[in-house]
C-alpha cells in the first residue's frame, strides 16, 4: 500500500515523511546544532579572571576625621558632589594591604613649598594645618614606589580636605618605568580637554572631602604609581596629605 501511495503521489509522501523526521528530532534529537544552540544561550562570564565573591573582602580604609561639615554647594554641575552619605565598602582580594604606606616617594617638584614628600606615604590623613604638602603650581606629580611588581585594586588619595575645593588634571598613571616612558596604563583621568597633554579623560572632576577619592585599578599590575594635578579651585598650587595603594606583591 505504502508503494502505491508514493507511486501515485509522490510529494505527497515526501511531505508526509518530513513532517515525520521534523517530530522524531524534535523529541529525540540532541545532535550537534541543539548542543551549539544551548551553548550560545548561556550567560557569558564578566571577567575570566576576577576572584570569586567568596575569595573578596573589604578594604579596611581608616578615615581621617571630616575637617568641614556638611556637603559643599555652588559647585560646577560637572563636579562629582560628595554624598553626605559613608562610602560604601569595597571589596577587593583578601590580602590586600596599603603597599604604599612609608614607601619613598619622588616629585616633579624637588623641593615642596610645605612639607615633605614622606609625608604623602606617612599613613596620617587628618586635614589639619602642618599635614599635607604643597608643590608649586602648574602640571606636578608625585610618584610612589612600591618596591616591586605588585597587583593594584584601589587607589585613595587626600589632596587638601580641610575645604571642598576642586584638583584640575588629576590623573594617575602605573608602571613598572620609572620614567614612565614604557608601558604607561592610566587607571583615573578628569583632564576632559587634554590641556596637560597626558590624553583626555572621561572620569569626573570631585570635591575633596575627607574620604578621599577612591579610585578602583581593578587588579592594574605595576612597581610605580604616579599622580598629576594642575592647581585647584582655591589656588594654584597642588596638594597631597596622603595616598594608599592598596594590592598585593607578585
Amino acid at each position: 500500500m505504502t508503494n502505491i501511495v508514493m507511486r501515485k503521489f509522490p510529494l505527497l509522501a515526501a511531505c508526509a515523511l518530513a513532517a515525520a523526521l521534523c517530530i522524531l528530532l524534535a523529541q529525540y534529537g540532541t545532535g550537534p546544532a541543539k548542543a551549539a544552540e544551548a551553548a550560545d544561550q548561556k550567560p557569558a562570564a564578566q571577567n575570566a579572571n576576577a576572584p570569586a565573591s567568596g575569595d573578596l573582602a573589604p578594604l579596611d580604609i581608616k578615615l581621617p576625621r571630616p575637617a568641614y561639615v556638611g556637603t559643599p554647594k555652588n559647585l560646577p554641575a560637572h563636579v562629582k558632589k560628595p554624598t553626605g552619605k559613608p562610602r560604601p565598602p569595597f571589596l577587593a582580594p583578601k590580602g590586600c594591604v596599603n603597599l604604599a604606606l612609608k614607601r619613598p616617594v619622588t616629585s616633579s617638584d624637588k623641593e615642596p613649598v610645605i612639607g615633605s614628600l614622606s609625608q604623602i606615604t606617612d599613613g596620617d590623613k587628618e586635614g589639619t594645618e602642618g599635614n599635607w604638602v604643597e608643590l608649586a603650581p602648574g602640571l606636578q606629580w608625585v610618584q610612589i614606589d612600591l618596591g616591586k611588581k605588585c597587583a593594584i585594586y584601589a587607589i585613595v588619595v587626600w589632596h587638601h580636605h580641610a575645604d571642598p575645593r576642586v584638583y584640575h588634571d588629576v590623573v594617575i598613571q602605573v608602571s613598572d618605568d620609572q620614567d614612565f616612558i614604557n608601558d604607561v596604563k592610566t587607571v583615573f583621568n578628569n583632564d576632559s580637554d587634554n590641556s596637560s597633554g597626558l590624553g583626555i579623560g572621561k572620569d569626573m572632576e570631585y570635591a575633596e572631602y575627607y574620604e578621599g577619592e577612591l579610585i578602583d585599578a581593578k587588579g592594574v599590575e605595576g612597581r610605580y604609581v604616579r599622580l598629576y594635578s594642575r592647581g585647584n579651585t582655591s589656588d594654584d598650587q597642588n596638594h597631597y596629605t596622603e595616598v594608599e595603594v592598596w594590592g598585593i606583591p607578585k
